[in-house]
């Protein structure tokens, strides 16, 4: 789910998670009595592993369907045979499902927040500080509670003279208010223009002025950035800000004298004295204009109709198993990426708990938590929650960083506990795996799923493609299966959604129950709908989760939106995939990512990439190939931890980290592991970069090199890097 980008929700969380986090377990291998524990954790497989042996048989998730517009191969849910539109009767807006959904769970606990209970900081050895939270357990309000809320939010925007011909947008970190100022606009139908509050100054002015927003809601902290570009805004009147212990007086905020400035207390207790009548809105109204931090040009508003977003929820309340209020999920990403928009809207579909976290507060041992205090999920115990692989591509490398560190049985134990879950998993064994699975989460297991919470029952993932080695580790390791998805922004998040059953890794599952799925053939590129065994082509969506277009942008939104004989509405993603018997997409290339090189050869940036970050060594790649020459290159942003454990068994001396990379043994290291994953990947020759630029600085969101999701920017990466790719090529 949610292929488009969001805020800086990953390189905080992604910095933390997976170091000391992800190995507290390992110390507890002594408690056990790691010897004759490991040796009743090999008998006992070794005796009942026989029983049962075979294959779990696989059944049908998707079949083919006869749809409209471009000739392709088109597939659908194999469960319902009519689009899903509304996830019961009458919520055919997210006001009137809000609405209902408040109702009906009333008295049941929606959405908690944590009490600050103080901040200290810390000075490190080098000088710099460091804030450190202390942070209390959750507060919750109810259901009916966050109702009257937004009911009397609604009333205060018109009280304050918000009109419904103009716009509000919010430009905020995720918190229960951004979810309650939402639900408040929507009940007198104004349309939210939502903004990553990561975005640079330029992308902000632009959204804010393209939509002639008329009221900005923002966390305080914002109102300093808004300050330095008040003259900039020319439509902008209200602004209203969520409090904190950080709030002060806004006299001195320096903001433009002709805003009305008010907390979103004042506007609350404004509309309590002053109530006004609903304004619903209809199914096709625009609900939300959602900005991506794309990977080229200035960011575009996605416009989401409010059809778009229940149909989405209904289709994955179809997916996940037994979801309902006894659920209780960890929000911790940005409500403006519309994975989480998608996932809370499913979260108050079924009555489920959202306790909001932060990702610099996520763990026990994050960077902004006291030591000796807990994180968010210790002290929340979701059985929900989402991620994009890099957060899950962390945890795993920092375990298995661990794992490896400790060595001698206890790394032949996790080895071993490891191996059997997986054999059992992939369905090559099935005797007695109830008791032995009990015996390796209580040996190893339990500690690594404590991370999170211990109660995890099934993970979201989406934004960019998660690897099979990371589904099968977070699968054994936390337990818990995942829902890998695959959707964008322009689909309001729902495509496709791989089902808790499904074992299989590397597939992004069937097309979710409120779209079909269809490839189109790509002959330059060579993906066809003939292809054997089985069809590819580019991926077309098709459906009611496909949203409205670009705002303001005829020419973009023509160039990739379709509407066929019968009305449906499709959108032609740029992504190639193609579809298994079993009727599961896999994703295999995007059109912009394939270069031609001199020779003919067509090379997918994408797969070189994806394939070369398992080595070890590469924390971040960037693969580029020159058309005029027969070889690719690439930059890299090396791991530190690898590479400086390298350089000290190597008895490299270096005065600094850039040094390091600089020197060329530190190169022809990397190149080597490189040429390694590459032959273990299948690579051809001319896959694999003759020649390699090794980066000391992390690309991250704030730079503008990589978007929220950690997804690099070709672009701009090519932009700010020039020179070192044309010495490259010297």
């Amino acid at each position: 789910m949610g292929d488009s980008e969001g805020s800086s929700l990953s390189s905080p969380l992604v910095e933390n998670l997976g170091s000391d986090d992800a190995l507290s377990f390992i110390k507890g291998y002594g408690a056990y009595g790691i010897v004759g524990a490991g040796l009743f954790a090999i008998l006992i497989p070794v005796l009942l592993s026989t029983i049962f042996m075979g294959k779990r048989k696989a059944r049908q998730r998707g079949v083919p369907v006869e749809v409209g517009g471009e000739p392709g191969y088109a597939v659908r849910n194999a469960r319902i045979p009519d689009l899903a539109e509304v996830p019961w009767k009458g919520a055919t807006t997210m006001a009137a499902l809000f609405e209902q959904s408040c109702k009906k769970y009333s008295r049941e606990r929606f959405l908690g927040t944590r009490k600050l209970i103080s901040r200290d900081f810390v000075t490190a050895s080098d000088g710099r500080k460091f804030e450190k939270l202390h942070l209390g357990e959750y507060q919750w309000q109810t259901y009916g509670q966050v109702y009257d809320r937004a009911c009397s939010f609604a009333s205060g925007l018109i009280a304050l003279g918000h009109s419904e011909d103009t716009r509000a947008a919010i430009f905020a970190e995720t918190r229960a208010e951004w979810l309650t100022a939402l639900q408040g606009c929507f009940r007198q139908n104004i349309t939210v223009v939502t903004i990553y509050a990561s975005l640079g100054e330029d992308a902000l002015i632009h959204s804010l002025n393209e939509t002639q927003v008329s009221t900005l809601i923002c966390d305080s902290k914002q109102l300093k950035k808004l300050a330095s570009i008040t003259s900039k805004l020319s439509t902008v009147r209200n602004v209203i800000y969520f409090e904190d212990d950080e709030s002060g007086t806004m006299s001195d905020s320096g903001i433009s004298s002709n805003w009305k400035v008010s907390s979103f207390s004042e506007v609350e207790k404004l509309g309590k004295s002053s109530p006004v009548l609903p304004n619903f809105p209809s199914k096709n109204g625009i609900a939300v204009i959602m900005y991506t931090s794309g990977s080229v040009g200035q960011p575009k508003g996605v416009m989401i109709t409010h059809g778009n977003i229940v149909a989405t929820a209904a289709g994955v309340m179809s997916v996940i198993p037994q979801l309902g209020r006894k659920d209780v999920y960890l929000a911790y990403l940005p409500l403006s990426h519309v994975l989480e928009l998608a996932a809370e809207s499913v979260m108050l579909t079924a009555g489920c708990s959202i306790g909001y976290g932060s990702p610099l507060t996520l763990t026990d041992t994050s960077n902004k938590v006291k030591k000796g205090t807990k994180g968010d999920a210790s002290a929340l115990n979701p059985t929900l929650m989402a991620a994009v692989p890099a957060i899950l591509d962390r945890v795993r490398e920092g375990v298995l960083k661990k794992v490896e560190e400790k060595g001698g049985l206890g790394k032949k134990l996790f080895s071993l506990g490891y191996n059997r879950k997986l054999s059992a998993i992939e369905g090559k064994w099935l005797g007695a795996w109830g008791l032995e699975r009990m015996l390796w989460d209580v040996l190893l297991f339990k500690r690594i799923r404590d991370i999170l919470g211990g109660k995890i029952r099934f993970m979201l993932c989406g934004g960019a493609p998660l690897s099979g080695d990371t589904q099968r580790f977070i699968n054994i390791c936390m337990g818990a299966p995942i829902g890998q998805g695959y959707g964008l922004t322009e689909t309001c998040a729902g495509a496709a959604f791989t089902e808790p059953d499904d074992t299989s890794v590397g597939r992004v599952g069937p097309p979710l129950p409120c779209c079909y799925i269809k490839l189109v053939s790509w002959e330059e590129g060579g993906y066809t709908v003939s292809d054997k065994p089985m069809p590819r082509g580019e991926i077309v969506i098709g459906g009611n989760s496909v949203t409205a277009g670009y705002f303001g942008n005829q020419e973009k939104t023509k160039e990739v939106y379709k509407v066929d004989e019968s009305g449906m509405r499709w959108f032609y993603t740029g992504d190639i995939g193609r579809f298994h018997p079993d009727g599961c997409l896999e994703i295999i290339d995007r059109k912009k990512d394939i270069v031609k090189l001199q020779h003919g050869e067509y090379i997918s940036l994408g797969k070189i990439e994806a394939a070369l970050l398992s080595s070890s060594y590469v924390d971040n790649i960037m693969v580029y190939a020159d058309p005029f020459h027969t070889f690719c290159v690439a930059l890299i942003v090396p791991s530190h931890q690898v590479l400086e454990k390298w350089a000290r068994e190597a008895g490299i001396n270096y005065q600094d980290f850039s040094e390091l990379c600089n020197k060329a043994e530190t190169v022809r290291e990397v190149q080597r592991s490189l040429s390694e994953v590459a032959k273990a990947a299948k690579l051809d020759k001319f896959e694999t970069p003759a020649r390699i630029k090794l980066l000391p600085d992390p690309w991250t969101p704030e730079s503008g090199l990589v978007t929220a999701a950690l997804k690099i920017k070709r672009e701009q990466l090519k932009s700010k890097f020039k020179d070192e790719l044309q010495k490259l090529y010297e």
